[in-house]
């Protein structure tokens, strides 16, 4: 199972850092592309089957110019995805747009295959939910703008940003969201790494990926070290921990789509550490949580 994990570069598409349709990674729905835009380009994209979300990663000058069937959307972005919290806009199936980003930079498309056209709709960066999640070395910042609870207006897609302090564990405990008979959904997940801090420093962190012994599938058990730009699938089993090297900001967006029903991001842990979420009752909050916001880095407290 060792094409589950993408490094960067293994999916580029000329310029482009990412392009991984439902077909290359051997599922129904889940996609994920991420452009580069060159200064003053325009990109027209048609998204046929797929409903997508337009979420900018990184650009000079800011703001992404988008066009869709006709209507023209502003989005005021970010530098890096570890200044502040980004406009977005969703995009329907059938749908075409054009991107424009005056100096340039990169573009995260979330991508799923659904059924049904939802006309576009834009949200400021001021209206996207941030969770702080855990406690001690487990709490990070999680960036609900297309969780199911958040944002309504979706088919299949669904989609957050997760930030974890250098040293910190998050997607912990392991849990899944998959066909097996006690997990409440079935989902296709993508995580898409960035490494921080952006200054060249050769930064890590760590994915597990591992499903529990007579599933009855092919098993898989992956602990992996993940850099910046990689990609990881996960179309099955427990998940979890991602661990951010001390020194190191981790960020990935979570890609899902299931193949019916609700859009939900229920899940259910490893029976093994289920407990340790008791354990922070009580537990103070890592003081470096939350990070950002819209209106730019968080400082922590004093």
């Amino acid at each position: 199972m060792g094409d589950l994990h993408r490094q960067a570069g293994t999916l580029a598409d000329g310029a482009d850092p990412v392009r991984l349709t439902p077909e290359q990674a051997g599922w129904a729905r889940c996609g994920l592309r991420v452009l580069c835009l060159a200064e003053g380009e325009e990109r027209t994209i048609a998204t046929g089957e797929d409903e997508l979300v337009v979420l900018p990663v990184s650009i000079t000058g800011l703001d992404v110019d988008v066009d869709v069937d006709g209507v023209r959307v502003v989005l005021t972005g970010r530098s890096s995805v570890f200044e502040r919290v980004s406009d977005f806009v969703y995009v329907g199936r059938d749908s075409s747009m054009t991107l424009r980003a005056a100096g340039g930079g990169e573009v995260a498309l979330a991508t799923a295959r659904c059924e049904r056209r939802l006309p576009a709709r834009y949200s400021p960066a001021e209206q996207v939910a941030v969770e702080v999640r855990g406690a001690g070395v487990c709490t990070r910042q999680v960036t609900n703008f297309l969780s199911p609870d958040r944002w309504p207006h979706a088919d299949r897609l669904m989609a957050v940003e997760l930030l974890t302090p250098g040293g910190n564990w998050s997607s912990y405990p392991p849990h899944r969201h998959d066909d097996s008979p006690e997990c409440p959904v079935n989902n296709e997940e993508i995580y898409y790494f960035r490494i921080g801090p952006n200054d060249g420093t050769d930064g890590f962190g760590v994915h597990r990926l591992y499903t529990g012994k007579g599933d009855g599938v092919a098993e898989i058990d992956e602990t992996v070290e993940v850099r910046d730009g990689d990609v990881f699938l996960i179309p099955r089993g427990y998940h979890g921990p991602c661990i951010a090297a001390p020194g190191h900001t981790m960020y990935y967006l979570n890609v899902l789509a299931g193949p019916g029903g609700e859009r939900s991001m229920a899940f259910c842990d490893d029976p093994a550490h289920h407990w340790v979420r008791d354990s922070w009752t009580g537990m103070a909050i890592d003081p470096r949580v939350p990070m950002t916001s819209a209106a730019g880095p968080v400082a922590p407290p004093p």
